[in-house]
């Protein structure tokens, strides 16, 4: 497949690597099983970031009004839901396998625009969402390492990916830009998550964090706190200046080589039924990518 702007994508996946790395690090390694307070941080330094950038001059950020803001908030409360749902399921489960599962959000995306916005959907993109689905549903029948409240808070987190996609297709024709919606999305989940970190108990139990005091958590923190910030950059800098097409291209190839590379990290058991159910995420994967770049083609 021929990919645009090599340079920009490169940058993208090994930001995307980085992160997920980091993260399952932090959060399987290291156990640190504070989600308020992990995400919390990690959109902490990315808003901070966000605004020094804009005063710098580096980013544009629109001043927006009372009402764009408001209209954006059902969006921002699904994004916290991505983050914590994420950090939870991240902590249980193997890379590859959480990946077939949030590619299973195609299917949420897809439902809603069909059903609510009344879009439609290409025979392509319904095999694809068929493949996506299949695979997610048989493969906590055959994970040899199955955790029950992995997959929960997976299933939570594809929910949460998936009504975020759809909202925000149904919002194109707003000026809300990409980078706007991020910063909005970040002061909404550090009030959040803030608030949330005493009544779920993470303020007063991660005293007794083993690791708290030892330089690889901070470290780690550091660095997810970071490559947070230049994955969601680079993000937008490739939807900008690439086709959704190529975005979907880059981001199944960013996928691939987490999803190995995290195979050298970490441990996983890996039976013939399960590596069938990733592949099978694959390949859904992949129809999605095809159906993406021939609608960008046609339009």
């Amino acid at each position: 497949m021929y990919l645009k702007r090599p340079a920009l994508g490169l940058v993208f996946c090994w930001f995307y690597l980085a992160a997920y790395i980091t993260n399952k690090y932090v959060l399987s390694v290291l156990k640190f099983t504070y989600p308020t307070l992990f995400q919390g941080w990690q959109t902490l330094v990315g808003g901070l970031l966000l605004h020094i950038s804009w005063k710098l001059g580096w980013v544009e950020i629109s001043s927006n009004t009372r009402s764009e803001v408001l209209s954006w908030l059902p969006a921002s409360v699904l994004f916290v839901g991505i983050i914590y749902a994420g950090s939870r399921a991240l902590s249980k489960l193997p890379i590859p396998v959480f990946f077939t599962l949030q590619n299973a959000a195609e299917v949420i995306t897809c439902g809603l625009q069909w059903f609510i916005q009344k879009e439609h959907i290409s025979l392509i993109k319904i095999w694809s969402a068929l493949f996506l689905l299949i695979a997610a549903s048989c493969l906590p029948l055959h994970d040899s390492q199955f955790d029950p409240d992995g997959y929960f808070w997976a299933g939570v987190h594809l929910i949460c990916v998936g009504g975020y996609k759809a909202f925000q297709k149904s919002q194109k024709s707003t000026i809300i830009s990409d980078l706007d919606q991020q910063y909005i999305n970040y002061i909404f989940s550090i009030v959040l998550l803030g608030f949330a970190s005493h009544p779920t108990g993470d303020l007063f139990s991660v005293l007794e964090f083993p690791f708290l005091y030892f330089y690889r958590f901070h470290s780690g923190c550091c660095a997810s706190g970071i490559l947070g910030f230049f994955l969601m950059l680079s993000t937008v800098k490739l939807k900008g200046n690439l086709s959704s097409g190529h975005c979907a291209a880059w981001t199944l190839f960013a996928k691939v080589i987490t999803a190995g590379s995290s195979l050298f990290f970490f441990d996983m058991i890996l039976n013939v039924p399960t590596a069938c159910c990733l592949l099978l995420g694959g390949l859904g994967e992949t129809l999605l990518v095809y159906a993406e770049k021939s609608g960008a083609e046609r339009r």
